[in-house]
């Protein structure tokens, strides 16, 4: 792999492709074109637009697409060699070009048995290695036999981490709660606000609590600064402990040794992962390791069995009948052509309620890029802004933007048809709105069609003359359903690898290295120069006027 380099003006091709170009020329015919009537026009929409992947149903009918726009959009896939970057992520190649470094998540789930590389090294054993460690580690702590310092078993386990070391975890162990450790709690603090930490802590008892410090390097600051206070909070709350006891009730997930030796963690309780596993990707690894405690290994292995059988997937199925190209194509679709800035991820289960936040990262910081591969200036739109919430309290909230507003959004809904609980009309009444909500935003609602709803319902329409044009709703905002029919750990390791390989696939049409984030490496350095002038009360470096107000501001009130 050649190291990137920065080509200072220059400006990436992709827009002069014949792809682009040609899809470009069809936009032009087809962007006023109304979804009702593409319906209209054509019953089978639905059986067309749909794709079944074991248990789940991806319906893309309700977009604003042909069969012409999905045969110019597979084609720019293949012009940009979606396959064949996609067969160099799988089989170990350093396709992340600025850090020199391989990406193989999926060797993390890859339940096949057949070896992966890196620098001709199968990395499998490594793996299967890491896997069984979390596996007799996790089980300790669920059936009481890992003690602590007093004797006690663990009942709770709080994961100190940030960034992929954090949402990804954090995400899991929410989504797959049904299937918890009924006496455990799980508990996740990332913010460096002391608040969180204060929070957390105040619902502990050192004896039976066992924290996991997830951090690559063991030199992130938030997560350090939050496990010294855990460690501080341990030794004065403890009684009579010493610091032998830390390595009772604290464990590490790094690759840094020497760092989690010097905590006070034995190296032994040290899970490891590789630099070929970037943080956004890390849930499947050893970052899981809350996960495996909360929810059981087995539970955790189904979720990789899952993962691996969306890979295979993506691998296997040609561009046109593959789930996550489609997505990603969608994406392309609406961002570059229709310009539009955001795309909604929208769960109706509960249990997903934080899998927008998860999203955020996993896309944002990966095609969240202004430079392509090989240093020119994007001179088209990129990563999107993603976002979202639960769907059902979003209709009270946000959904009038949706409906009415003046910005193209794109959807995902996101609907398990079976529940955990046993509640049928409650289930009855989140498919209703689910389903009516994809309706809406597809079909809208006339004047004629307002005029004819009012008179039904007997209102007299002289009355109702003023209310009118804001009742009226133009429809043709494009919308996926995803429904899978329970939110099992299979399903949900098999809907997080396609949203990993959607973001991989704009990335690569993009031309973009989704696999580094150099972007936030700026306002960590002058975060770091600024802790030093809030530290020692003097002014050590050269800021803006507004930067300089700002931190005297601080300095004065935090006097106070």
């Amino acid at each position: 792999m050649r190291p990137a380099r920065v080509v200072l003006n220059a400006k990436s091709p992709l827009i002069n492709t014949p792809a682009w170009v040609a899809l470009l020329e069809h936009f032009e015919r087809v962007k006023k074109v109304h979804m009702v009537e593409l319906f209209d026009q054509d019953p089978e929409r639905f059986k067309k637009y749909s794709i079944q992947f074991n248990d789940m149903l991806l319906d893309y009918s309700k977009n604003r697409v042909t069969d012409v726009t999905m045969k110019l959009l597979f084609s720019l896939a293949e012009q940009a060699g979606v396959e064949k970057w996609r067969d160099r992520m799988f089989s170990g190649e350093k396709i992340n070009n600025t850090e020199g470094r391989a990406v193989l998540h999926t060797a993390l789930r890859n339940r096949s048995g057949k070896p992966v590389f890196v620098d001709d090294e199968n990395v499998m054993p490594l793996v299967e290695t890491e896997l069984e460690k979390m596996r007799v580690f996790s089980e300790k702590v669920r059936n009481g036999q890992w003690i602590g310092y007093a004797g006690l078993p663990i009942t709770n386990v709080v994961n100190i981490g940030i960034g992929g070391s954090d949402l990804g975890p954090h995400m899991v162990c929410r989504a797959l709660e049904p299937y918890s450790h009924k006496s455990l709690r799980v508990h996740f603090v990332s913010n460096v606000d002391g608040s969180h930490i204060d929070q957390i802590l105040s619902q502990l008892r050192p004896e039976t609590t066992l924290f996991i410090v997830a951090s690559k390097t063991f030199t992130t600051q938030e997560t350090l600064t939050n496990a010294n206070t855990a460690k501080k909070w341990f030794l004065e709350g403890a009684g009579r402990v010493t610091e032998g006891d830390i390595a009772k009730h604290f464990v590490a997930v790094s690759t840094n040794e020497k760092e989690v030796e010097k905590f006070g963690i034995d190296p032994v309780n040290m899970f490891r992962f590789w630099d070929w596993v970037g943080g956004r990707y890390s849930l499947w690894s050893a970052v899981g390791l809350a996960s495996a405690i909360y929810v059981g290994m087995d539970n955790f292995i189904e979720m990789l069995e899952g993962a691996h059988e969306m890979d295979n997937h993506f691998q296997e199925q040609p561009l046109d009948q593959n789930i996550p190209v489609i997505l990603a194509m969608l994406g392309i679709w609406y961002g570059n052509f229709f310009h539009a800035e955001s795309s909604a991820v929208l769960p109706y289960d509960h249990n997903l309620r934080m899998l927008p936040a998860y999203l955020e990262q996993a896309d944002m910081e990966s095609n969240g890029k202004s430079v392509d591969r090989e240093g020119r200036q994007a001179t088209y739109s990129t990563g999107k802004i993603i976002w979202g919430a639960e769907g059902i309290n979003g209709q009270h909230a946000f959904y009038q933007l949706l409906h009415q507003g003046t910005r193209l959004i794109p959807t995902d809904f996101i609907a398990s048809i079976q529940s955990h609980g046993n509640h049928k009309e409650h289930c009855d009444i989140l498919a209703s709105n689910f389903l009516a909500q994809t309706e809406a935003l597809m079909k809208g609602r006339t004047m004629e069609k307002t005029r004819e709803q009012l008179k039904e319902a007997d209102i007299e329409l002289h009355k109702a003359e003023k209310r009118l044009p804001h009742m009226i709703f133009s429809g043709n905002q494009p919308s996926n359903s995803i429904v899978i029919k329970k939110l099992t750990p299979k399903a949900l390791g098999s809907l997080l690898a396609m949203y990993e390989h959607k973001i991989f696939v704009q990335g690569i049409v993009w031309n973009l290295n989704s696999y580094d984030q150099w972007g936030v490496e700026l306002g960590k350095k002058l975060a770091k120069n600024i802790l030093e002038e809030l530290e020692d009360g003097e002014d050590l470096y050269e800021h803006d006027s507004s930067t300089q107000g700002l931190l005297d501001w601080f300095r004065k009130n935090s006097r106070d």
